[in-house]
């Protein structure tokens, strides 16, 4: 798989991730030790994970397979912090003592001294963005994180950030930033990307097939093992189902059809190589479904294909 370096920095992924937010919940152990042999074996390295999945469920499933299915320095491990369940609610915490407390908890769950990116998850109004930004300093100062980044930042915050960050020397630089970036939501495009561009950050799409639309299997209804028939994921894919979601996903199963491809594959591409992204993330609940995706390192979609797909996806 070819290697992409994230952003203004020498760190080197691949460009493919590997995102573990179902692990130790939807995707148990076997289930993920195969996705990972399939992964690295597809050349993949970067692996995204975070605090708040599973409530440290995935985190500790990963750890668990490093060194024995795949070893440390092969890969680019990656997290987060700032959103639990602990509760059994969603809670916003990017302190920094919280934050700092969680990068130790998540460090001994992974089984592992440092992280190769550490990123805050999500903005909050309720901490000052630069006791938030200390927690990153102090990350990498203290040899915890080797590079450090943000997610789901809208794009006056990630400019404000990254600048932040870079006016005064010894600060820890961003890297990166996390959003979620697909043929049905391009939001990212108005303000984020041209921040990430003007300040060297690399970008990491997540839900890069919208939650699996994009793969047309709701074309013709709701599958009942699919994510949206969960309670917890019927209305994010309710929402791309109305008739400009429906109309992209079209446009996508006819690309498809007509370039030899599967839907995801002409989804996957069309983010994967857009200007200014690193990597999209992909997830997946079985190796099988993660094969699919891999699938698309040897295609280049052709320029007039996704000419045609910007177009019809702008509405």
């Amino acid at each position: 798989m070819q290697q992409r370096t994230l952003g203004a920095t020498g760190l080197k992924v691949s460009r493919l991730g590997l995102g573990t937010m179902t692990w130790g919940r939807d995707t148990d152990e076997h289930e993920a030790r195969d996705q990972l042999i399939a992964f690295a074996e597809a050349g993949g390295t970067l692996i995204d994970t975070a605090a708040g999945y599973g409530d440290g469920a995935a985190e500790r499933l990963v750890g668990s397979l490093i060194g024995d299915v795949v070893a440390r320095d092969e890969i680019v491990l990656s997290t987060k912090a700032g959103i639990s369940r602990r509760t059994g609610r969603r809670e916003l915490n990017t302190s920094r003592g919280h934050l700092l407390r969680t990068l130790d908890a998540s460090l001994a769950r992974l089984g592992t001294d440092a992280v190769d990116l550490w990123q805050v998850h999500i903005w909050s109004d309720e901490t000052p963005l630069e006791e938030t930004l200390t927690a990153l300093d102090l990350a990498v100062s203290s040899g915890r994180a080797a590079y450090v980044g943000v997610s789901n930042y809208a794009g006056w915050q990630t400019a404000q950030a990254a600048t932040w960050q870079r006016a005064v020397p010894g600060r820890a630089a961003l890297a990166s930033t996390q959003v979620q970036y697909s043929l049905l939501n391009r939001d990212v495009e108005h303000e984020v990307l041209p921040a990430a561009g003007a300040l060297g950050l690399g970008v990491l799409a997540w839900s890069p097939l919208a939650g699996g639309v994009l793969t047309g299997k709701y074309r013709t209804g709701t599958p009942s093992d699919s994510r949206g028939a969960e309670r917890d994921f019927a209305a994010r894919i309710d929402s791309y189902l109305d008739d400009h979601g429906r109309a992209v996903v079209e446009a996508v199963a006819r690309a498809a059809e007509g370039l030899g491809w599967t839907p995801l594959e002409v989804a996957l591409a069309w983010v994967r190589d857009r200007p200014g992204v690193t990597a999209p993330i992909v997830g997946a609940r079985t190796a099988a479904q993660l094969r699919g995706s891999l699938s698309v390192e040897d295609k280049t979609l052709p320029a007039e294909i996704a000419d045609a797909l910007d177009d019809v996806s702008e509405g």
